[in-house]
């Protein structure tokens, strides 16, 4: 399957154009999961009028062997287990409590590395729309479900530009409306299949991104 966006902004505005299709109360929060999120959801809130904010989310580490994950934690103190990969690997409780103290300090280092910029948005009470450049597993983006829901926002959308098909399935679920243009099954998923420029996003482009919306026209 070809790409479908020239990039995450690109992504963002064609997101945009089907988020507009939803009628809202009043203004909605759109919350990015960085770094790859805060592209695709600044133009997101430019056409929506949205005030924009993020919500940090780390993959759990598995010991010896850091790209992969076991579970999620937010910078809201929410964590989310795959419980069955847990046990497969035979996880103890020490061993969680080990790995979770570390991703509480990346979570710690990326909100500094923010100055200042993050967290300014309250979701209860709000419609909040979640984004990220791409679902593959759903893990993380469920921690962030999870997370605002303990918020008691008005709502929660999820709008990514691409999921798996499992990814996808899962969301659908557990929010009010999901919008994703890209749905693929198969056996194997890459969220950079979809996009024409794909590139590992620098705190410096979330830090810009931030500024920007932080901007008073």
């Amino acid at each position: 399957m070809s790409w479908s966006y020239r990039d995450r902004t690109h992504a963002g505005h064609i997101l945009a154009e089907e988020l507009m299709t939803v009628e809202w109360i009043n203004a909605p929060v759109v919350l990015a999961i960085p770094n790859g999120g805060v592209a695709v959801a600044l133009p997101i809130a430019k056409v929506l009028n949205a005030d924009l904010d993020v919500i940090i989310v780390r993959k759990l580490q598995i010991p010896n062997n850091p790209e992969a994950g076991f579970g999620s934690l937010t910078s809201l103190g929410t964590m989310i287990l795959n419980d069955a990969l847990v046990q497969r690997i035979g996880l103890t409780g020490n061993d969680i409590r080990a790995v979770r103290s570390r991703t509480e300090k990346q979570i710690e280092d990326r909100r500094k590395a923010y100055a200042g910029l993050a967290g300014l948005f309250d979701p209860h009470g709000r419609h909040i729309i979640l984004v990220d450049d791409g679902l593959a597993s759903g893990y993380t983006m469920l921690a962030a479900i999870q997370s605002v829901r303990e918020s008691q926002p008005t709502s929660i959308t999820v709008a990514v530009p691409t999921s798996s098909s499992s990814a996808a399935s899962k969301i659908t679920l557990v929010v009010d409306h999901f919008i994703c243009p890209r749905v693929e099954s198969g056996f194997v998923f890459a969220v950079a299949n979809a996009y024409e420029n794909w590139y590992d996003a620098p705190d410096e482009e979330v830090i810009d991104a931030l500024a920007h919306a932080r901007t008073p026209l």
